[in-house]
């Protein structure tokens, strides 16, 4: 790799994002990191004066996103690898979940996802080459209870990165999705909101062994890093990647209940066609 290639990362404070970009950087590309607070732009710059350079950027301020985009173009440089990763978590029942909480978590995960793509786009079409991975999460399949509005927020970038896959291939862009399980981050720690559960006390348990777990998944976001890495370099990348054992086995168990539910309504002999 060159010191010609750039990458735009958002969500580069901390987590997968973090490790992504900071892998990125050892490669000697130069990385654009989206970065909310001064502070943290300021840390982040120091890993690689010169080709580590943080973009303030809140990525659920979709209308400052074309702007930001346009700058790193100019600035940094063509961008030839974009990595949306940048969101958060809110746990809790359904019920417990405010529509506008559900919303801003949407702005970020979904929308704000949605407007860096959208900013990208026309110069990855017009150089006709581009890679766009978005980070995805093994929740999204199966709809866990507990964790509803984040999951059902990354199953809709599922199946929007799909169609785009089919939409950009012919200008030679290329999507990847990826899917990981429990990485080490602070996605489950004091980050993660967490409400409602006084009244829906069995699954306070589930949410308790989670906040357990912070800190000590077996998941290393440093490996996690390294594979976007080669991915990255890969002339065919797969589309949707399944990391980590934990997030195989939930992806397996999805499978074979699809394909029993499949069966189950093709035995009942459901006739929805004209005659």
């Amino acid at each position: 790799m060159g010191e010609d290639r750039v990458w735009l990362v958002t969500g580069v404070s901390s987590g997968l994002g973090r490790a992504i970009a900071e892998a990125a950087l050892s490669a000697g590309l130069r990385v654009a990191g989206t970065i909310r607070s001064a502070a943290d732009l300021a840390a982040f710059e120091a890993l690689a004066p010169g080709r580590a350079v943080g973009v303030r950027l809140d990525i659920a301020d979709h209308a400052a996103v074309p702007a930001a985009v346009a700058w790193v173009e100019a600035e940094v440089g063509p961008i030839s690898v974009l990595v949306n990763n940048a969101g958060y978590g809110h746990e809790g029942p359904i019920e417990s979940i405010s529509i506008p909480d559900f919303k801003r978590l949407y702005d970020a995960n979904l929308f704000g996802t949605l407007a860096v793509t959208q900013a990208v786009l026309p110069f990855m079409r017009g150089r006709r080459a581009g890679r766009i991975i978005n980070v995805s999460s093994s929740t999204s399949v199966g709809g866990p209870a507990g964790l509803a509005a984040y999951a059902s927020s990354k199953a809709a970038m599922n199946c929007l990165s799909e169609a785009l896959a089919k939409e950009v291939a012919p200008f030679g862009v290329r999507v990847s999705n990826l899917l990981p399980g429990s990485f080490r981050t602070r996605w489950a720690g004091p980050s993660l909101r967490r409400e409602g559960y006084e009244t829906y006390p069995h699954l306070a348990a589930q949410s308790e062994a989670r906040r357990q777990r912070d800190g000590a998944q077996t998941g290393d976001p440093g490996k996690f890093a390294a594979i976007v890495l080669e991915m990255a370099q890969c002339d065919d990348p797969p589309f949707h990647l399944v990391m980590g054992p934990t997030a195989i086995t939930a992806h397996r168990n999805r499978g074979r209940q699809m394909i029993e539910e499949a069966d189950r309504s093709e035995a009942l002999n459901l006739d929805t066609q004209y005659d």
